[in-house]
């Protein structure tokens, strides 16, 4: 990879890596979208970025339990069935256009809800198992597809139902994309038979970024700002399967 790219690439990654990482996520959607604009090739783009959320996710996980912030009981029963769905969705190449399309409009909607949510930070309880297990798997399938640990599918959903507080749902996602992202990089070496490529300043990028990103948003910002932060998530996410 050429000097010229390389450096605005680790450029946008780290400031990427610093807003999910604050909201709970890894980046994977913001990954992609970077690397499209820098017209990388399609078969490089998913694995690498998956590569990079296990890197943060595991950063950003760490931080958020250290902070108190994780609930087994809300996280287990949403993973059971999303490992195996997001393995068969990162095995799947599937020309998802119009998919993406769909999800990417109802991410953006879901950031306009975020952006208007003035509501206090009051669940009103975790899932019940069947609900939990059934969208769990959903969303591993979707995360598999789509390249991504399932964050952006996951929080929104918690918050939505308020089944979560705000940095409850941020360490619930932050497991939960860390272990889909393996399961979809071991789906797609699967299918592709190739190892990820990624070069090391990308990845010290992503570290550094997910290191600041998850402290703050785990000590520092309270439920308002991380539904701010959350909207923006969103609104790159869904910008990014529209229009890429």
């Amino acid at each position: 990879m050429e000097i010229s790219v390389l450096i605005p690439l680790a450029i946008g990654i780290f400031i990427i890596a610093i807003l999910y990482s604050s909201v709970g996520h890894a980046g994977a959607s913001g990954y992609i979208a970077v690397m499209s604009l820098f017209s990388l090739a399609p078969e490089f783009i998913k694995p690498a970025a998956l590569t990079l959320n296990i890197f943060v996710a595991s950063i950003t996980f760490y931080q958020f339990y250290r902070a108190g912030h994780f609930r087994w009981q809300l996280f287990w029963p949403f993973i059971v069935l999303s490992i195996p769905m997001a393995f068969l969705g990162g095995y799947l190449n599937l020309p998802t256009r119009i998919f993406n399309v769909v999800i990417g409009l109802i991410l953006l909607f879901s950031a306009a809800r975020f952006i208007l949510d003035l509501r206090p930070d009051t669940p009103k309880g975790p899932p019940s198992k069947p609900a939990a297990m059934t969208s769990g798997g959903g969303i591993g399938l979707l995360a598999g597809l789509t390249g991504t640990g399932g964050g952006i599918f996951l929080t929104p959903l918690l918050l939505m139902m308020r089944w979560a507080t705000a940095k409850n749902a941020a360490a619930v996602s932050a497991l939960f994309i860390l272990f889909n992202s393996i399961s979809g990089l071991a789906g797609n070496i699967t299918a592709t038979l190739t190892l990820p490529f990624f070069a090391l300043p990308l990845v010290i990028a992503a570290v550094t970024g997910g290191s600041i990103g998850s402290w703050m948003g785990s000590h520092r910002m309270n439920h308002i700002w991380i539904k701010r932060l959350l909207a923006a998530v969103l609104l790159i996410a869904g910008l990014k399967l529209v229009f890429f």
